[in-house]
């Protein structure tokens, strides 16, 4: 066992010869749209995240369905639907599943993929001086709460569930794969086809850590992150991405459990400066599905790595650093 749960990390990897690695991750919930496409959409999405916050590539999968005995089998194709199109454009195959009886309809997948032993990316590892990137924005779980109690803006609900079913596999393959660098002028490398000349592993980006950041929110991840590698972050809130509508969703009182709970745990362990607004503090708990990845990246390397990522679509923005141990163990400015 390479990575267990020692550390409270995103999936389970296990040595199977010098060169592979699995990695192997579960995840299913009940739904959080109306649609049920969209929900298996986001299901998979969710599940598949796991593998990607190690550095790994998804190969196959298990779907996991808890539906009403006397529900309508039109719903359930259509969220096993929306979940292998994602499953698809993950290139992971879905090898069959299991299915029960229940009175809440829940969705899911177990998720196994591989990776190279000595390129797994854990949230152990971070260093000081290391700046910290994100790639999505957050939000989703107060503009789930919305969408449930029927009061959530259209466009408030596309933000979020763009957000959900997108991918976290071309950041995944970015942070991974020196091949995938773009040239552009950013100074970084690209796979000369003619030549056949790849990039050496001396051109990797210096990440050091990685997690993504869903249900226990960006101050749960980032906790888990800095207790791991014996450091402590500030994160820069101004810089923090927000959906659309989810200051909103506070304001007006739309705070899932979820939320709470986050808060109630890990809040004791944060310091904020003066100006940190108190919906913003509220939110940096928020529940996330199928949230963005949060990256340690050496300094000299963070420029470069974010430019290769919004080259690749990925959104990704600097919103912090990690420094040596210290207390509080989160800062948080304004």
């Amino acid at each position: 066992m390479l990575v267990g749960f020692d550390h409270a990390d995103d999936a389970g990897v296990y040595l199977l010869t010098p060169e592979t690695a699995l990695v192997q991750t579960v995840d299913f919930f009940t739904p959080i749209v109306d649609d049920p496409y969209t929900f298996g959409q986001i299901a998979a999405t969710n599940a598949l995240s796991d593998v990607y916050a190690m550095g790994g590539r998804p190969l196959t999968s298990l779907a996991l369905v808890c539906f009403p005995d006397k529900g309508d089998l039109d719903i359930l194709e259509r969220i096993l639907a929306g979940g292998l199109s994602k499953m698809i454009e993950a290139a992971c195959t879905v090898v069959g599943g299991h299915s029960i009886r229940d009175e809440e309809t829940k969705f899911g997948y177990s998720v196994t993929g591989v990776i190279h032993p000595q390129h797994v990316l854990a949230n152990q590892g971070a260093q000081p001086g290391d700046k910290l990137l994100f790639t999505k924005a957050l939000g989703t779980g107060v503009i789930s709460t919305a969408i449930k109690k029927g009061v959530a803006k259209q466009e408030w609900i596309d933000a979020a569930v763009k957000s959900m079913t997108t991918l976290n596999k071309a950041a995944a393959e970015v942070i991974a794969n020196p091949m995938s660098r773009t040239p552009r002028d950013a100074g970084y490398p690209a796979y000369d086809q003619a030549n056949d000349q790849r990039p050496t592993t001396s051109d990797a980006f210096a990440v050091h850590a990685l997690t993504d950041v869903t249900g226990f929110g960006l101050i749960g991840h980032a906790r888990e992150m800095a207790l791991a590698s014996n450091v402590s972050l500030v994160f820069q809130s101004a810089n923090i991405p927000v959906l659309e509508g989810a200051l909103d969703c506070i304001h007006a009182g739309y705070i899932p459990g979820g939320l709470k709970a986050n808060r109630e745990f890990a809040e004791c362990l944060v310091g904020y400066e003066s100006g940190v607004r108190e919906e913003v503090k509220t939110l940096l708990f928020d529940p996330q599905t199928a949230g963005g990845l949060l990256i340690s990246v050496a300094a000299d390397d963070a420029v470069t790595l974010t430019l290769a990522l919004q080259d690749a679509g990925v959104p990704t923005v600097e919103i912090g650093q990690v420094l040596p141990s210290a207390k509080p163990l989160i800062r948080v400015t304004s």
